[in-house]
């Protein structure tokens, strides 16, 4: 370890953050011994890394931006969940009782999606594809484009109760995976 600034012998206010200076500086230094991108050839003969297949391709844990991931990941289900509710609220049975009894799907036209939508957020297709992936809802097509696919029906897959219960069960979990991430993070840190 190198001392960056050497410390006085007495103990002072300067001595005090010229010890928290070199902590900072021989932190980075060791950091940067690891770091394969730095200009230091000594990261060269360091072993490879070992990730398992759960870790590769995920921020560190306790790391800011598993923070962030998991803060977007409620914001996602939050916006799925109200596009479901928007559905729920504004289409239309499917099928009439008569025609079949117990079917919970309710459908509506995308041009009418769009237009209560908007108001709302300006991503509706990337929040309908989302809740495609999560098989909420169904419509034809890929992409769904303003008048062009004003009549593509969309349906509403689950009931309205049910997609409640799983999406506030995800955005619970991932408001606590959150907090979890952050006080790791500040416990690392001080």
């Amino acid at each position: 370890m190198s001392a960056c600034v050497k410390t006085a012998a007495f103990d002072s206010p300067l001595s005090s953050k010229v010890a928290l200076f070199n902590a900072v500086a021989n932190k980075h230094i060791q950091s940067q011994a690891v770091n394969p991108f730095s200009n230091d050839n000594k990261a060269g003969g360091l072993p490879r890394p070992k990730i398992s297949k759960e870790e590769y391709g995920r921020p560190a844990r306790g790391s800011l931006s598993e923070a962030r991931g998991f803060k977007a990941t409620a914001q996602v289900c939050r916006e799925i969940l109200e596009l479901c509710e928007i559905i729920h609220e504004q289409g239309e049975p499917l099928f009439t009782p008569e025609e079949k009894a117990d079917d919970p799907r309710i459908v509506i036209s995308f041009g009418e999606l769009f237009s209560l939508y908007t108001v709302i957020s300006n991503n509706l297709v990337g929040i309908l594809l989302r809740a495609r992936k999560h098989k909420l809802v169904d419509f034809e097509g890929e992409v769904l484009f303003q008048r062009r696919d004003d009549h593509v029906p969309i349906i509403l897959l689950k009931p309205i109760a049910e997609i409640r219960k799983i999406f506030r069960a995800k955005i619970d979990e991932a408001v606590k995976a959150q907090k979890i991430s952050e006080e790791e993070h500040n416990s690392d840190s001080n």
